[in-house]
């Protein structure tokens, strides 16, 4: 019997790019992997909580909580609300033994995609093809939060056809931050810039990264400044065959 995995998509990727919740199924899927997709889920509540509102954070993660709370394995295709989930819900409910209680035993079984297929899948090479020259963009929450550089790597590493090109600012952040591009758009605005003057440096066509908010910020640059670079997350690359 095959083993389930849930997929928690993320708000952007379910308004916005829908296409990397089907790639992360698609490979899931190859690997052998039953895909189950709880329709009740929404949000991680990470915008209300780095915005300061922790009562309306508290509110969505109690929701998160709920709807996974069966869930063997949390699969979650970005960086940025893995870390939520796993680092940040302990803090919302630090004052509430129970749900403290629920949120630690979710911590464990919360996986951002790249460390899934490496850590419990076990598999660097998912039998992925893409004739592409790439770059890979760090992204800070999955880097800094969550220590994950060398995972994605390795997955891109082992797709025929592809090369990758470091970037010399690859660890530096795209200017997105959530509300911070909002808040503070010139320095925002300004970051993406030193970032696509890096990838341009690269040579590359491509810019991968596994959080879709720092490629939207991204693609949006290079759209602005006409340049025929595109952006695609990991598990859209791991899909390709």
């Amino acid at each position: 019997m095959a083993k389930r995995v849930s997929l928690f998509v993320t708000c952007i990727v379910d308004q916005l790019f829908p296409n990397v919740g089907i790639a992360m199924a698609d490979v899931l899927e190859r690997l052998g992997y039953a895909v189950d997709f709880p329709e009740a889920q929404t949000c991680c509540g990470q915008p209300a909580f780095n915005t300061g509102y922790h009562a309306e954070a508290r509110q969505v993660a109690r929701h998160f909580l709920k709807v996974f709370a069966q869930s063997e394995f949390i699969i979650v295709p970005s960086g940025s609300c893995t870390s939520m989930i796993a680092h940040h819900f302990e803090e919302l409910f630090h004052k509430e033994p129970a749900m403290l209680a629920a949120a630690r035993s979710l911590e464990g079984r919360v996986w951002e995609f790249s460390q899934f297929l490496l850590k419990v899948a076990k598999v660097e090479d998912v039998g992925a093809r893409l004739e592409e020259t790439v770059t890979y963009h760090d992204s800070c929450h999955a880097l800094r939060d969550l220590g994950i550089r060398q995972a994605p790597r390795t997955l891109l590493a082992k797709v025929r056809g592809l090369e990758l090109r470091e970037m010399d600012a690859a660890e530096e952040c795209c200017g997105f931050g959530g509300t911070f591009s909002v808040k503070f758009a010139e320095v925002s605005g300004a970051m993406a810039r030193t970032k696509i003057e890096s990838i341009l440096r690269t040579g590359a066509r491509t810019v991968v990264s596994i959080d879709s908010s720092c490629l939207m910020q991204l693609q949006g640059a290079l759209s602005r400044a006409g340049l025929p670079i595109r952006t695609m997350h990991l598990a859209e690359v791991l899909a390709s065959r």
